[in-house]
């Protein structure tokens, strides 16, 4: 019973130093929540009128420029998978591979020719033990990632698109990350980067039939315009791809290490109320070894008197 006891002491005392460990990744992890987030908020409106100041352009041009001209057949395709660098935080790394792995199939049914880049060490990791070809990666800011960090993902994919396909060039750039929705929910989503889609919503088209639309005049020309506002709308996209992974990662470790606290604090119990029942048992057994004992030195008393 005694060494019963002493193994039920020693889970507890393990239990509760991880319980310690999840607890302090939890709160580290909701700390860095609320600055991503405002990151991600601070990036959206940069995008977005980029984006529209890139489709204004494209728009109201008859340029044929590399980055917004839908290729016919295109056969080659390039997908950067956002993952993370670090473990510990629930399916989020596996989930973003599977979207990933997804769209490759859905392009690959369409007859393309499917070349990948990576983002993050579990990427990377998945990719090497499976033997899967990789392009290109990098490492080391999937949980802060900066601008700088951007551009540097962004440089390669950029020079693949604008080279021919027969010199190693893709025909579209396609992202797969995971979208921060709220604190309990992320989203894998794949988008398409290149070529640029020139949508009109109905409201727009709307309003346009009612109004006389701009014409633009471009300087130095339409191209030069294009090769200046192009490369910068793939960084700042890819950057903002970049910040919604990194908060929805570390939403993801929060509520993962806010489950193993949980599971540990239940564990604990368990093993509290065992390791009680087992020293239960052990005082019941030494008392009854005592009453025993007492007993047979009593009988042994008595017959030696008579």
């Amino acid at each position: 019973m005694g060494a019963q006891l002493r193994v039920y002491k020693r889970r507890i005392k393990s239990v509760t130093a991880t319980k310690k460990i999840t607890k302090a990744m939890e709160m580290i992890a909701a700390s860095r929540i609320v600055k991503a987030q405002r990151q991600v908020a601070a990036s959206t409106p940069y995008a977005s009128e980029l984006t529209r100041a890139v489709t204004a352009v494209a728009t109201g041009s008859n340029t044929k420029h590399a980055l917004t001209t839908e290729v016919e057949n295109p056969v080659r395709v390039a997908v950067l998978l956002v993952t993370s660098d670090r473990g510990l935080a629930g399916g989020y790394s596996s989930n973003a591979i599977k979207a990933a792995g997804q769209l490759t199939e859905r392009l690959k049914a369409e007859g393309k020719d499917v070349v990948t880049y990576i983002v993050g060490r579990k990427g990377v990791a998945y990719y090497g033990f499976r033997e899967l070809p990789v392009v290109d990666s990098w490492t080391g800011f999937t949980d802060s990632p900066t601008y700088a960090d951007a551009k540097r993902v962004a440089g390669p994919l950029i020079e693949a698109v604008q080279r021919e396909t027969a010199e190693g060039g893709v025909d579209e750039l396609h992202i797969v990350f995971t979208e921060f929705v709220s604190m309990m929910t992320q989203t894998p989503v794949d988008k398409r980067l290149l070529p640029l889609s020139l949508e009109v919503t109905e409201d727009e088209s709307e309003t346009a039939k009612d109004k006389i639309l701009p014409l633009f005049d471009f300087e130095p020309s339409d191209e030069a315009v294009l090769d200046a506002l192009l490369p910068r709308y793939v960084e700042s996209r890819i950057f903002n791809a970049l910040l919604q992974a990194a908060a929805s990662e570390h939403a993801a470790r929060r509520r993962a290490m806010k489950s193993a606290t949980d599971n540990a604090e239940e564990l604990i119990k368990s093993l509290s109320r065992l390791a009680n029942a087992a020293r239960q048992a052990e005082i019941t057994q030494e008392i009854s070894e005592i009453v025993g004992g007492a007993s047979a030195l009593a009988d042994a008393t008595a017959g030696s008197d008579r």
